[in-house]
């Protein structure tokens, strides 16, 4: 007999065992979350992300927004909280405050160093004493321009009109679009009248005679043609080039916008100087009468950061005035102080909340400052010539430079404006894709637009240059470009074909 061996529990395919695996992955804290969407909100969306907050959590204040003068003049800093010193409470979990460190170090800057957990003067916080005037005179100019629709049932009701041609005319008024034409043929109009009014078609088009008579000159035009035609008539009639302009905009402006001005000529048998005066005259007129009523909302861009010359430097600063003050409710602070039990763990915890806010909103700035700080100096040529010197810039570049990632640099880059003696800019606006030159460099594609800008508001409008000839100019001073990339920054930059450019 042979002898028993031990017989294993599974079987090959079904082996059981326990294996130590290590392995790193990464964790986002609630805390780390409230950075990262921090940080990429716009301005505007940051307040309203801190309102909400601030409803939420009765802790936090706005420094500018308390009653109590002991809690105003008193900076977190120096306020005995939970967490501070040796004898914290472990039923608490706080941390530590952060410490009070100015984001802006720079002593020939005049900016106040500044700290989300102090108080700042009335007069360079977002709640300062000019603020609500200005908001409020923005308000008050707003509401004081008159839509399109109100212009012009205003006229429309100073006419000797009676109640049913009135009605008229208010239902055309309310058929035009933003810029005061009536798309809508009146035949499709007047079939959505209803059939127990018994409007007639003769009727329909008196009223649209009298709303184009109304202001602004070319409203109710039924195309641009007739709008054009409508502002040449209003003109007096020994107006020079009057009549041919009035034909040209009629029956030929297809072919005065395409720039075919043999054939102009032809058709109405004049001569270059009489064509020029046609062709100026119809330049002058507006295709969009009604735009100006339009009611299109103000957009107002607080700045983030602001740039400024300082003893030949470009150095940047952050903008108090965009920066929100906020602190922790010193009354509910000293609650908690006192009674440390469980039964004030939902305080507890939202102080806690509003310390990581208040570091997360202060974190923020600093990188927003810091992503500028380096910007303006790689741009710092820009500031001194303009656009033509500016150099091509990545976002890796940024974030190699800074210890960051390249995905924080975008969210820093995005919305994020700042101020300087060239005009508000978007921090996106600072980078750019690069074109090769002859000398082995690189030039930014801002800086070639900025080339084209200006070669095509020098040229001969009788001759304009083409993209070729662009890109020979181009090449001529070292830049490598091919004729298609010049024509799609001519297009990003809104120019027209050369054919479309060309002037008598």
């Amino acid at each position: 007999m042979l002898p028993r061996r031990p017989v294993l529990a599974g079987t090959a395919a079904m082996k059981g065992g326990l294996q130590l695996r290590l392995s790193q992955h990464l964790t986002l804290t609630p805390q780390l979350q409230q950075s990262i969407r921090l940080l990429q909100l716009s301005t505007l969306e940051l307040n309203q992300e801190l309102e909400q907050f601030l409803q939420d959590n009765p802790l936090l204040e706005r420094e500018d927004e308390s009653d109590d003068p002991v809690a105003a003049a008193v900076p977190l800093a120096d306020a005995a909280l939970p967490g501070d010193g040796a004898s914290t409470s472990s039923a608490t979990g706080l941390e530590e405050a952060p410490e009070e460190r100015p984001v802006d170090t720079d002593p020939d800057l005049a900016e106040p160093a500044w700290d989300l957990d102090t108080t700042w003067d009335g007069d360079d916080g977002a709640g300062g004493g000019e603020a609500p005037d200005e908001e409020d005179g923005r308000e008050r100019q707003q509401s004081g321009e008159a839509s399109l629709r109100e212009h012009l049932l205003a006229q429309a009701g100073l006419l000797a009109l009676s109640p049913r041609d009135r009605a008229l005319v208010e239902i055309l008024i309310d058929a035009l679009d933003d810029d005061g034409l009536l798309a809508q043929p009146l035949e499709e109009i007047l079939e959505l009248l209803p059939p127990e009014a018994g409007i007639e078609p003769e009727e329909l088009g008196i009223a649209l005679r009298h709303l184009q008579n109304l202001d602004p000159v070319g409203i109710g035009a039924r195309s641009l043609g007739e709008c054009l035609a409508l502002q040449l008539r209003a003109l007096p009639e020994d107006t020079p080039g009057r009549a041919d302009a009035i034909t040209v905009v009629s029956d030929h402006l297809e072919t005065l916008a395409a720039r075919d001005f043999t054939r102009l000529r032809r058709l109405l048998r004049c001569d270059e100087d009489h064509l020029r005066e046609v062709q100026s005259l119809v330049s002058r007129l507006n295709p969009r009468p009604g735009a100006q009523h339009s009611g299109a909302a103000a957009r107002f861009v607080i700045p983030d950061v602001l740039v400024r010359r300082a003893r030949g430097v470009w150095t940047a600063s952050l903008n108090p005035d965009a920066m929100p003050r906020l602190r922790v409710n010193r009354m509910y602070a000293d609650i908690l102080r006192r009674h440390r039990d469980a039964s004030h763990a939902q305080l507890a915890g939202q102080l806690q909340e509003a310390r990581w806010l208040i570091k997360n909103v202060q974190q923020r700035f600093d990188t927003i400052l810091r992503v500028s700080q380096a910007i303006v100096h790689r741009q710092r040529r820009f500031f001194d010539h303009g656009e033509v010197a500016m150099r091509p810039l990545v976002l890796r570049e940024i974030a190699d430079e800074l210890g960051l990632h390249e995905s924080t640099v975008s969210r820093v880059t995005t919305q994020k404006f700042m101020l300087t003696p060239r005009g508000i800019l978007e921090l996106k606006y600072f980078f750019g894709s690069h074109v090769a030159t002859e000398a082995g460099g690189e030039c930014s594609a801002t800086a070639i637009r900025a080339l084209i800008r200006q070669l095509v508001g020098a040229e001969d409008r009788r001759q304009p240059l083409s993209d070729s000839r662009l890109a020979e100019i181009l090449g001529e001073q070292g830049i490598v470009v091919a004729r298609r990339t010049v024509a799609k920054y001519r297009e990003s930059l809104q120019i027209l074909p050369v054919n479309l450019r060309k002037s008598l």
